[in-house]
């Protein structure tokens, strides 16, 4: 079964630059002139080649390096006589970070947070063998001071084992409280999940979402919908008979205008998740740009939904 394509990956349009999405080519040039001449303020020598960072002005040093991809986006959400003071604000929480050193937290165990990070933001080296929770995407504690959030790549740093750390932050992930709006469209219904920085990581710990944010006493029994298009954005749709394929196109939508241009993007893809949490894709991807199809796997379940919705056959119903 297709899937419309107009649900497809939403794209750019044509002025808009390749590197500092959602900007066009002259707010993308303007960014790049604010950031320098904040860190020039703030004494920081760097230089701008591209590849959405501003690298060190020495050429020798290996840091700083300070990205421009999350503040393309944060800044594209508001009007650009806002943006010297936005930039400034971001520039300067960089500066003080890279002079300050990154925090050590005083308690792990109530201060770490696990948060869901796409692989080709870690350096290679440590996340090659690291096994992922979704493809491309790994589980990294963390912790968050405002807006500023800390991974930390080497638990041991903080003398504990790798194990340790992530149940630490797995159970600190329990703890955080949701905010939950619902957009219903033609009869459908989508949960949007936000509130903190990790609204995206509270994927890793799905059962209590939908026990204490979406107040469902038991998993439902056809499991749900799921995307983690950007950290502060988790969508949900609770499957209940065939108006999971139209939902699908809408998550899909969704989940891709998000991807395209909300701060930390994560994954324009959709998941179905058992009602034993195992997370499967929803959708098969097929070559030549060809419309996505449902995934085997929502393919069984869209045909054992249609059984379900079949009026009884009068041959097979009992005589007065």
């Amino acid at each position: 079964m297709t899937i419309d394509a107009f649900t497809t990956h939403a794209q750019g349009n044509n002025s808009t630059d390749p590197v500092l999405v959602p900007l066009s080519r002259r707010q993308a040039a303007r960014l790049v002139h604010l950031a320098l001449s904040s860190s020039a303020d703030l004494g920081l020598a760097v230089r701008y080649q591209g590849g959405a960072a501003l690298v060190p002005a020495d050429r020798s040093a290996d840091y700083p390096v300070v990205g421009l991809s999350n503040l393309a986006r944060t800044v594209a959400q508001f009007t650009e006589d806002r943006w010297p003071l936005l930039v400034r604000e971001h520039i300067s929480q960089v500066v003080e970070q890279l002079r300050s050193g990154p925090p050590t937290p005083t308690d792990p165990e109530r201060e770490l947070i696990q948060r869901l990070v796409p692989r080709d933001a870690l350096p290679s080296g440590w996340a090659l063998d690291r096994p992922e929770f979704l493809p491309g995407l790994l589980s990294v504690p963390s912790t968050a001071d405002d807006t500023i959030v800390t991974m930390y790549l080497e638990p041991a740093d903080l003398g504990l084992t790798w194990s340790d750390a992530e149940r630490f932050g797995l159970a600190n992930l329990r703890q955080l409280t949701d905010v939950v709006e619902y957009v219903d469209h033609d009869d459908l219904r989508i949960a949007f999940i936000s509130g903190t920085p990790f609204a995206a990581s509270r994927a890793l710990v799905l059962d209590t979402v939908l026990r204490e944010s979406l107040h469902l006493e038991h998993p439902p029994p056809h499991g749900v919908l799921a995307a983690m298009p950007a950290r502060d954005t988790l969508l949900l749709h609770v499957i209940q008979d065939l108006s999971v394929i139209p939902a699908l196109g809408l998550l899909l939508n969704l989940a891709a205008r998000c991807h395209a241009r909300d701060p930390g993007p994560l994954s324009p893809d959709v998941y179905l998740v058992t009602p034993d949490f195992h997370w499967l894709p929803a959708t098969t991807v097929l070559p030549d740009h060809a419309p996505l199809r449902l995934s085997p796997d929502l393919e069984s379940l869209t045909k054992l939904l249609a059984t379900q919705e079949l009026p009884p056959n009068p041959r097979h119903q009992q005589m007065p």
